[in-house]
């Protein structure tokens, strides 16, 4: 059985599928939750945003097609729970009013570590640097100490 869960983004994914600068550091805390035996979740939206964060990578011609194609079906099978608990999106609504944010997609991942209240983790900087504050389950990937 699995303990309390953690609530990760799309990019946390994407670095882990596909060539990126953070992956080891991004491997090292996922292997910290697996020995943890931490619950890995995050809203459906998750796998459209790995896949379109692959497919900008192929567009961009910073990944073969092919490579990209991998990532994804990697991604689809990574072992993340994808959760749409009733009254998320209204959640994430009020916390992209309240965070001022230009979109609500972000607002869904602090919507669902906050009904689960649990830690959310991210790589994304100006997400982190928008909501820390006011958003104490936020954590960065870049603060990421072993």
């Amino acid at each position: 059985m699995a303990s309390s869960p953690v609530c990760i983004d799309a990019n946390l994914v994407v670095i882990i599928v596909a060539p990126e600068a953070q992956r080891p550091a991004v491997l090292r805390l996922w292997e910290s939750w697996l020995e943890q035996n931490r619950e890995l979740v995050a809203p459906r939206l998750l796998t459209y945003e790995v896949t379109a964060a692959l497919w900008r990578k192929v567009w961009r011609g910073l990944l073969p097609q092919e490579e990209a194609r991998r990532a994804v079906k990697a991604a689809l099978d990574i072992g993340v729970t994808l959760l749409d608990p009733p009254g998320l999106s209204e959640r994430a609504f009020e916390l992209a009013a309240h965070f001022r944010r230009p979109a609500a997609y972000d607002a869904h991942y602090l919507a669902l570590a906050e009904l689960l209240s649990c830690p959310f983790w991210t790589a994304d900087e100006r997400l982190y640097n928008a909501v820390y504050a006011d958003f104490p389950l936020i954590h960065w990937l870049g603060n990421y100490r072993e």
